[in-house]
């Protein structure tokens, strides 16, 4: 017969309770380390884009998207990468509707005037509906409209506008290269790489 002990009762309790509560707090710290991460990795990082396949193709890139609400530009950035440079375009909302193409050379929206910029290609992105301003009309992408970017291939990237729902993005390269879009989410950003 086992003799019975008040805390022996209470010990082989606590020997099961002891595990689960350093399991739920070690749960707990996991969420806090997860949403404590920045949200924005500043234009020298790396961006947290899959590393994507070399760019292959040079041929307009033209995606509607009819009624959605204008996404808002808060940031772009650019990284260099071992054969490609990147551009990422942060977005508040849905991703809207895009156009890239070749150009002769970047006009102002709204103006149409020349922007007098340098390179050896000119390659446009075009994003609709958006806007790169808030409701009060104040920038959300700040600067420019011309940003230094020296990278193996892109030399610049230009503001081209942000008129009518429609914002303008001018990537100024060395040379013509090819290239390829992702639209990556968690957070909405539009992702563009450029071959050397």
């Amino acid at each position: 017969m086992r003799p019975s002990s008040p805390s022996g009762g209470r010990s082989s309790r606590a020997r099961v309770v002891a595990p689960l509560a350093c399991l739920a707090v070690l749960t707990a710290c996991g969420q806090t380390i997860q949403t404590a991460l920045p949200e924005t990795p500043s234009a020298t990082e790396s961006t947290a884009a899959p590393a994507p396949s070399a760019p292959t193709s040079t041929a307009e890139v033209d995606v509607e998207r009819d009624g959605i609400e204008p996404a808002v530009v808060t940031a772009v950035r650019y990284d260099a990468h071992e054969t490609y440079d990147r551009l990422v375009i942060d977005l508040k909302g849905d991703i809207p509707g895009y156009n890239v193409r070749w150009v002769d050379e970047f006009v102002q929206d709204g103006s149409g005037k020349p922007i007098d910029v340098r390179g050896g290609a000119y390659l446009q992105l075009t994003l609709f509906p958006a806007n790169a301003h808030d409701d009060d009309g104040r920038p959300t992408w700040e600067g420019g409209p011309i940003y230094p970017a020296d990278l193996g291939n892109l030399t610049d990237v230009v503001r081209t506008g942000d008129f009518e729902g429609r914002v303008g993005i001018g990537l100024v390269l060395a040379r013509q290269a090819a290239f390829q879009l992702m639209e990556l989410a968690a957070p909405n950003r539009l992702v563009l790489d450029v071959a050397h």
